[in-house]
């Protein structure tokens, strides 16, 4: 545990070591502020972030992939891998540090938000339990997106690759259930919308932490974070 978090910190500092990291913080603030003014901040409605979370798991289907595209393409790409795979670290410890940290980075991205709540507190008497809960959900929709992006990084040495691949990966999960399940029969078609993570993230959202949506998450982030594991020993055994 001791060494992924050592790779964790390590692989967090980089993020502010490059203007990508800064880039991707200052976009983000700039839409979400934008949405913020458009969707919470409406004269005579309801002081609530509901449909401003609802707006936001768009962003962190941009925003995921720019934070992942780098935690193993990086690595591939300086010819540095092959030492980190020779290092006495496991597969599991490395993948769990960069996952780590792309997750720490997303939470730091998620701090200025705040501001917001702020805002709506001085403005009305907003109810807070919604505002934790939608952040909950963006923590868990976000781990399952870098999740995807780490698999996506660990397969090529090229950024723009494991961000495209990454992008298009989440596209197909979240938003292509939901175009063709309506065409399907009735209990394919819920299937299949079970299979969307952002229709799951709107009940948190509204303020319903469901057990049974926070373990969908937690088990896919996971299943591909075990997929990363296994397609690095495959390396290593080469």
């Amino acid at each position: 545990m001791s060494r992924a978090w050592a790779i964790a910190t390590r692989e967090y500092a980089s993020f502010f070591r490059l203007p990508l990291g800064w880039v991707v913080i200052a976009l983000f603030i700039a839409l979400s502020s934008i949405f913020f003014a458009r969707a919470s901040i409406v004269p005579g409605e309801p002081a609530t972030m509901r449909d401003f979370f609802g707006m936001w798991w768009g962003l962190l289907l941009v925003l995921c992939p720019a934070i992942s595209m780098r935690l193993f393409s990086e690595e591939h790409r300086s010819g540095t891998m092959e030492s980190v795979l020779t290092a006495p670290i496991t597969e599991t410890a490395l993948v769990a540090g960069k996952h780590l940290a792309g997750v720490m980075f997303l939470l730091t991205m998620l701090v200025p938000s705040l501001a917001y709540v702020g805002v709506l507190t001085w403005l009305a008497r907003p109810d807070f339990g919604p505002i934790l809960s939608g952040y909950m959900g963006l923590a868990l929709l976000g781990s399952l997106y870098i999740a995807v992006g780490c698999l996506a990084s660990s397969l090529t040495s090229s950024q723009t690759l494991a961000f495209l691949a990454t992008l298009f990966s989440l596209v197909a999960l979240d938003i292509l259930p939901r175009q063709i399940a309506p065409s399907l029969p009735s209990a394919a078609g819920r299937l299949l919308y079970n299979i969307s993570p952002s229709l799951r993230m709107a009940d948190f959202a509204r303020g319903l932490v469901n057990s049974a949506h926070a373990a969908y998450f937690v088990i896919l982030t996971f299943w591909f974070l075990a997929v990363c594991a296994v397609i690095l020993q495959t390396r290593r055994w080469r």
